[in-house]
């Protein structure tokens, strides 16, 4: 399917969307535990997750300690429940493939910002650019840089913070 195509949904008769997600979660306690031996196994999983429950990955990527993903979601399942099977089967995935020392899981939350067709190009750069981007700026910048970009308002206190 092109680059931000509209979904038709086969079960809702006459019903188009057009809708893209970015999504932005983190290691919990912000731990740098995703390594580049199987990161990308790791994507594949996720993007695996998130095409059966019938949605369209455009980028994945990230950094050790959290990941980007920009998808085409269709309006048969909500974010929330999207992000908690993402989270869940992909942490169930690690810890059986036993590649962390210790349990492994993803911090509470995420982050979601929508973008129309003609961002997507300049957002799928962004993501495949995390490593470039995370010289010069850390997680929790970037993080609370897209809350403010897109106007969500938030709480420091509950802001994803660095080991300290």
């Amino acid at each position: 399917m092109p680059l931000g195509a509209v979904y038709k949904q086969a079960s809702m008769a006459n019903t188009y969307t057009q809708i893209h997600i970015q999504t932005v979660f983190s290691v919990q306690n912000r731990e740098s535990l995703i390594k580049n031996d199987w990161k990308d196994e790791l994507y594949k999983y996720i993007t695996g997750i998130i095409q059966n429950n019938e949605h369209k990955v455009l980028q994945i990527n990230g950094m050790p300690d959290h990941i980007h993903i920009l998808f085409g979601m269709r309006p048969t399942q909500s974010l929330s429940d999207l992000m908690k099977q993402v989270k869940q089967d992909s942490s169930k995935w690690i810890n059986n493939k036993g590649v962390v020392n210790g349990r492994f899981s993803w911090q509470a939350g995420y982050g979601a910002f929508s973008y129309s067709k003609l961002q997507l190009p300049r957002v799928i750069k962004y993501i495949q650019n995390q490593q470039k981007h995370h010289r010069t700026l850390t997680f929790q910048e970037e993080y609370v840089e897209l809350l403010r970009t897109h106007h969500v308002e938030f709480d420091e206190r509950y802001i994803f913070k660095s080991i300290e």
